[in-house]
């Protein structure tokens, strides 16, 4: 891409040392700014799916063991308390770590 291409797609950073770490890690990489800045993205929004995914895949298999229990069972053993705390802790954990 041009750099006439470039400023038309007017991308601003506040801090100049930021806009020039970023450029040279372009430069770097062998490609455009804006193709770093869109595989950077993309490889940001895939690390986020694959969290999401991760969590998910455990919430279900906590899940799939709740509905593996005799029907009888409604009081959850000490064990499965236990098990709900540690799984809570971990994703306030991780809520705390992507907001920060």
């Amino acid at each position: 891409m041009s750099e006439s291409k470039a400023a038309a797609m007017s991308l601003r950073f506040p801090d100049p040392g930021q806009r020039a770490a970023i450029v040279a890690a372009a430069k770097a990489a062998g490609v455009s700014l804006q193709e770093y800045i869109l595989s950077a993205a993309y490889d940001r929004a895939t690390a986020v799916e694959n969290t999401f995914l991760e969590g998910f895949k455990a919430s279900m298999e906590r899940g799939g063991d709740a509905f593996d229990t005799e029907p009888s069972a409604v009081d959850p053993t000490p064990e499965q308390r236990a098990a709900d705390r540690r799984a809570r802790q971990e994703l306030e954990e991780r809520e705390r770590g992507h907001a920060a």
